[in-house]
This record gives C-alpha cells, sequence and structure tokens, in this order.
C-alpha cells in the first residue's frame, strides 16, 4: 500500500531501553523493565495487580484459566470481535454465546444478555470496540444478579474510560494488547489485570508454567516446585524494554490520534447526512482513546465498491471481522443468542480508514481520495 491502514510509531526511546536491557544481561521474562511496565500500569489503572504477558491472547488464557471455566460451561460474547475472545474459552471446553451488538459502537448489547443466560452460563465478556466503553453499569449489574465473572477484552481500550473510570477496571478480570496495530505496542504483547486481589497468587502461578517461582524470588519459598497448571505467559523483558518507552508517552500518544480522529470525523460528517454512511458514536459517558476510524456504509455493496477503489489507489482501507457466528469454528464450538442482525450488518458494511501518528498530510489525501470514491461508488 502507498499509504498503508498501520504504521507504528517509535516514541525515540525504544533502542536505549533496549540496549539497557542487553547491558543488564536480563533478556528473559519477569525482568527490570517488566516489573516497570507494571507498575505503570497499575499506577494508571489504579488496580492491586497486572501482569504482563506476551500477548492479549495469553491474558485472555489467563482469565479462563482464573475463572475456572470448563467443559459444559457457557460464555457470553459478542460475535463482532477477535477470535481470540472466543478461542480462550474454546480450550478449556466451553461454549461461546453470542449476543448481538448496538449499531451505534459495535459493542455487546447489554440489554440482550438477560436472555441469553443460562444455568450454565460462568462469564460475561464485553469487547470495548474502537476503545469506546461497553454499558458495564448494566453489564455489571446482571453479573452480580446472576453471580457471573466478567472478564473485559479491553484489547482496544488503554488510555480510554467509562463514567471518567478507565476501562479495564470494571471486570473481575481484563485482557489489554499492545500488538503493532493497537496505539501503545511492543509487536507483540499484552496485559492481565486483576482486579480482584484473591486472584493474585493464583495468577502469577499460572504465568509461570504452574510454579510458584514468583513466591521463590520474593523469599516467601525455600524452592519452587509445580504447583497447579499453567503455561509460559511471561513476555521477554526486551519487549518490556520497547513498551516501556511507548508507555511513557501514552498520553502524547492518545492526543495525537484524538486530533486525527477529529479530522476524520467531521470530514465525513456530510455523507453521514446525506444518507451513504454513518460514523462512529462516542456515548456522552465514555472517553475514547481514537484506537480507529471506521464508518458504517449505506448497504454491503457501496462497501465492497469502495473498499476496491480505495485499495486500487493504494489507500489502505481495510474491512474488519467476519463476524465469529458465521465462521466454521463458531459454527462448530459456539452458538448465537438468536439472531444477530446488527453483528451482520457490521460484517458487510464496516470500512476502516488509515490512522497512525505520522500520517501527516496523507490523512488530506485520504479524504479527497475517499470522497471521489464515494462519490463513484454510490452511482
Amino acid at each position: 500500500m502507498r499509504i498503508p491502514f498501520n504504521r507504528p510509531h517509535a516514541s525515540g526511546r525504544e533502542l536505549t531501553y533496549i540496549q539497557e536491557a542487553i547491558d543488564r544481561s536480563y533478556l528473559s521474562g519477569n525482568g527490570p523493565f517488566t516489573a516497570r511496565c507494571e507498575q505503570w500500569l497499575q499506577g494508571h489503572l489504579d488496580v492491586p495487580r497486572v501482569l504482563l504477558t506476551h500477548s492479549c491472547t495469553a491474558a485472555l488464557e489467563m482469565a479462563a484459566l482464573l475463572a475456572d471455566v470448563g467443559p459444559g460451561d457457557e460464555v457470553i460474547m459478542p460475535s463482532y470481535t477477535f477470535v481470540s475472545t472466543a478461542n480462550a474459552f474454546v480450550l478449556r471446553g466451553a461454549t461461546p454465546v453470542f449476543v448481538d451488538v448496538r449499531p451505534d459502537t459495535q459493542n455487546l448489547d447489554a440489554a440482550l444478555i438477560e436472555a441469553a443466560i443460562t444455568p450454565r452460563t460462568k462469564v460475561i465478556v464485553p469487547v470495548h470496540y474502537a476503545g469506546v466503553g461497553c454499558d458495564m453499569e448494566m453489564i455489571g449489574a446482571i453479573a452480580r444478579r446472576h453471580d457471573l465473572v466478567v472478564i473485559e477484552d479491553a484489547a482496544q481500550a488503554l488510555m480510554a474510560s467509562y463514567q471518567d473510570r478507565p476501562l479495564g477496571t470494571f471486570g473481575h478480570m481484563a485482557a489489554f494488547s499492545f500488538h503493532e496495530t493497537k496505539n501503545v505496542v511492543s509487536g507483540e504483547g499484552g496485559a492481565l489485570v486483576l482486579n480482584d486481589p484473591r486472584l493474585v497468587q493464583r495468577a502469577e502461578i499460572l504465568r509461570e508454567k504452574g510454579t510458584n517461582r514468583s513466591q521463590f524470588i520474593r523469599g516467601q519459598v525455600d524452592k519452587y516446585t509445580w504447583v497447579d497448571v499453567g503455561s509460559s505467559y511471561i513476555p521477554s523483558d526486551i519487549l518490556a524494554a520497547f513498551l516501556f518507552a511507548q508507555l511513557e508517552e501514552a498520553q502524547a500518544i492518545t492526543d495525537r490520534r484524538l486530533e486525527l480522529w477529529e479530522r476524520y470525523h467531521e470530514a465525513m460528517a456530510p455523507f453521514e447526512a446525506a444518507g451513504l454512511l454513518r460514523r462512529p458514536v462516542i456515548p456522552a459517558d465514555c472517553r475514547h482513546n481514537a484506537h480507529m476510524y471506521y464508518v458504517v456504509l449505506a448497504d454491503a455493496a457501496l462497501r465492497n465498491r469502495l473498499l476496491d477503489r480505495m485499495v486500487g489507489l493504494g489507500i489502505g482501507a481495510v474491512f474488519h471481522y467476519v463476524p465469529l457466528h458465521s465462521s466454521p469454528a463458531g459454527l462448530r464450538y459456539a452458538r448465537a443468542a438468536g439472531e444477530l442482525p446488527h453483528t451482520v450488518a457490521a460484517g458487510e458494511r464496516l470500512l476502516r480508514l488509515p490512522l497512525w501518528l505520522a500520517l501527516g498530510a496523507h490523512q488530506d489525501e485520504i479524504i479527497a481520495e475517499f470522497s471521489k470514491a464515494l462519490a463513484e461508488a454510490a452511482v
């Protein structure tokens, strides 16, 4: 692509910190930079414990283990999400139950959750799409009424909030992503947020391959051994060094992305007024992080024609998820709670535009070419 959909941003101190990690001769997991990243996230979120992981997928898998999800259990989630949201629970033998999304935010429709609950339901997984918060007040109330675990998929949501409280701090647990497509990155990487202090000790064990190594390092036991199930979920301290440089600039990164997002939003207003597309909606009780800018076209044919024209111009416009309930694995391992018309519409009609920090003058070109392509495609 002449103008790619994404281009990772470097803050300027990544190589300095990586060299520092090399000089310390600590390259494996759970090192000094891992600790610094965890402390930064704990301070920003004001939570009991954050554990850095090698991916958001790993954080979700740990959350499923900590929730004691197993065969026969059901987990409520949206179908309009990345496959890791479902895979983490399918791996434990549970059944994802897909509920429709809201047409304004593409977030799990909290008003539909209660009807999907059965005696087998164990977990609700709200996904904060595009860094816009789900209705965590309603979701929390439902979870308390039915004694359910809430695990926030906050992969896209660092530096975003709901009712002036950071996303990732509402559920029992939450998972963040630092994949190179996110706002704050380490190439690959993630974090598990533990809002319930009772989960911390076991989470440390699961992340350390099922051993009590963390307790041994702190001098709490005289040797460490295998005490539980687990896996290798810790990232290299090299990745943590890269990430720490990004976290130091997280607010500046967010502010610049919000400027780019607002420029798109303003430019798309006339097309929305003409009925050709819908712009994203940010509820009044949410502060988003400009993770992405998308539009929802009037119909699937228009979206596909516009996408083809933009790609033909070398501009990295892309669609997003193929809804999980219609995928081969979704049909095999999961079920839908009724019809999912808004999920289907998002899969067929949503289009994302390039958004990265150094977009600069490219954004004016994208808007101009989008305007021209939309006019041609709408004929």
